[in-house]
């Protein structure tokens, strides 16, 4: 193995550990306890009643994409494939959709690199779908952030932000533009197909099943986050604060495996631009974390010892 690969591998695993030390420094591993003791856990059942939908969701939304392709995979495997992908990313980060292809080529007979190519496209809409949660978030919260950013900065130091970001922009996309080689070429091309996945999904014959399949997954996501809050008793978070610690999670879950340390730290600071008390925010965090990471060993372990008695009974 080459040490590229040994430090992308090690090197979120050494973040997360770090994590979840300082995340313990900011509550004591007995108060912790404490808060997983009195949780109430038909909340956390119902939000992951809320997370098992979205994961059904996504399997059946990908037959949209293979169809065209010429094939019609069972929809146990591509289930399991799913649930296996996510077990995976847990352990080394983005291997998952490499193995939710591989799954599909031992079982369903669908090449790699189409079967991977399908999972590029999902996700271009997810990512989509993250921006536009993130784009409803900050309308939701303008009179919020404005109102953040104005007290910690006055207006001139803001406009020369604004300017800045502006010109920066600019200039990014004048670079992006006239590049032909290197890291200008690579995030061109990748612009480029973002366009054109986004594009490809209006000319599917299926695709308001698509577009419905997205938006409902995602929203699964953000019930899933919602519903688990009042396990805490009388923990009180207002909806936007909900969205803004939502988009912190998704992110720390890209940042290292599955959000591993960053997850708790990531919510909690998110809710304190709320004045949410830093203590049962970083409870929450764990507890939402425990109850999705849980979820994922449990039906994604199961999925990987099923999946050849499976097939073997099929055939």
């Amino acid at each position: 193995m080459s040490l590229k690969k040994i430090i992308k591998i090690t090197l979120p695993l050494a973040l997360g550990g770090f994590l979840v030390w300082y995340s313990l420094s900011k509550v004591s591993l007995d108060t912790l306890l404490q808060y997983f003791k009195n949780a109430n856990y038909w909340w956390i059942a119902l939000g992951l009643f809320f997370g098992v939908l979205s994961h059904l969701s996504r399997a059946y939304r990908w037959k949209f994409l293979l169809e065209p392709l010429g094939y019609k995979p069972d929809f146990g495997n591509s289930t399991m494939a799913v649930l296996v992908a996510y077990l995976v990313n847990l352990t080394i980060p983005r291997a998952g959709e490499v193995f939710r292809a591989t799954v599909m080529t031992s079982y369903e007979d669908i090449p790699f690199e189409k079967g991977f190519g399908t999972i590029v496209a999902e996700r271009i809409a997810d990512l989509i779908m993250m921006l536009l949660i993130i784009f409803i978030t900050l309308f939701v919260q303008f009179d919020f952030i404005y109102e953040l950013v104005t007290k910690n900065f006055s207006p001139s130091k803001i406009l020369i932000l604004i300017v800045g970001l502006g010109l920066g922009f600019l200039i990014f996309i004048r670079f992006v533009k006239k590049a032909t080689n290197g890291f200008g070429l690579k995030i061109k091309n990748f612009i480029t197909g973002l366009v054109e996945g986004a594009m490809s999904i209006f000319k599917m014959k299926n695709k308001w099943a698509f577009i419905f399949h997205t938006v409902f997954i995602w929203v699964m996501y953000v019930a899933m986050f919602w519903a688990t809050v009042p396990a805490i008793e009388n923990f009180n978070v207002p909806f936007g604060a909900v969205l803004v610690g939502f988009i912190a999670g998704g992110f720390s879950i890209a940042a290292t495996n599955g959000g591993i340390g960053l997850y708790p730290v990531a919510v909690a600071g998110a809710f304190a631009l709320f004045s949410i008390p830093e203590e049962p925010a970083n409870a929450f965090g764990w507890i939402m974390w425990t109850a999705q990471t849980a979820m994922i060993i449990i039906f994604g372990g199961l999925s990987f010892l099923f999946l050849p008695i499976y097939n073997r009974s099929k055939s």
